[in-house]
């Protein structure tokens, strides 16, 4: 395996957000660098992941800009030339004001894969693959602040996965289902232990490595 670069674009899942403390996982359990150490050092793995990220919606309440299709195209030539990009997002759209269903999430999601198929900065650089994670589903939580925040977000939630495949199939790109290798946290319904964090990157080595051939 050559020289390669990987882009990790998400959210706070790909942030690594601890729901136990609501700070941040030490890098060693968040599933981007979990991945690179999987990949050796010939491999550069790039997180940008940022809290609240949607895949292509509005956060008017907040003061960075969490639209993801407005931002990826400046992801993308910020740190080009790219071999490949892992898109991990659709949690933030399960919000009601956001956009609260799995249909939006997976229209939000063909977007992204346009914009990464149609934004390659220059003549001599690759198009970069393609790999669609939906993310875990979210689950029940006695934390009353995330539950009204994401009310009525489980059920649409199950069915990202199934949606995402449908948008990697069409689109001729890659598909892991985040659900199959980590569950969410029921301390706050969204996030991912330490624990599930590692074994998302984990499972992600084997489909990378065979993905950068």
């Amino acid at each position: 395996m050559g020289a390669k670069t990987i882009l990790c674009y998400g959210d706070s899942l790909t942030w690594g957000s601890d729901p136990a403390t609501g700070g941040r996982h030490p890098k060693a359990c968040r599933w981007p660098d979990v991945l690179a150490a999987g990949l050796g050092s010939k491999v550069e793995v790039i997180t940008d992941g940022l809290r609240g990220r949607t895949t292509a919606y509005d956060e008017y309440l907040s003061d960075s800009d969490r639209n993801g299709a407005r931002t990826l195209p400046t992801a993308l030539y910020t740190h080009a030339p790219l071999d490949l990009v892992i898109l991990v997002l659709g949690t933030n759209d399960m919000k009601p004001h956001i956009a609260g269903t799995a249909i939006a999430a997976m229209q939000g999601m063909r977007r992204l894969v346009h914009i990464v198929r149609n934004h390659v900065p220059g003549p001599d650089m690759p198009k970069p693959k393609v790999l669609v994670v939906s993310p875990p589903p979210l689950c029940k939580t006695e934390d009353v602040f995330t539950a009204e925040m994401f009310k009525g977000g489980i059920e649409h939630s199950i069915h990202l996965a199934k949606l995402y495949a449908q948008v990697a199939n069409e689109q001729k790109c890659e598909f892991f289902d985040g659900g199959s290798a980590a569950k969410t946290s029921p301390i706050d319904g969204v996030h991912l232990d330490d624990a599930n964090t590692v074994k998302l990157g984990e499972a992600l080595v084997p489909i990378v490595k065979k993905m950068l051939g």
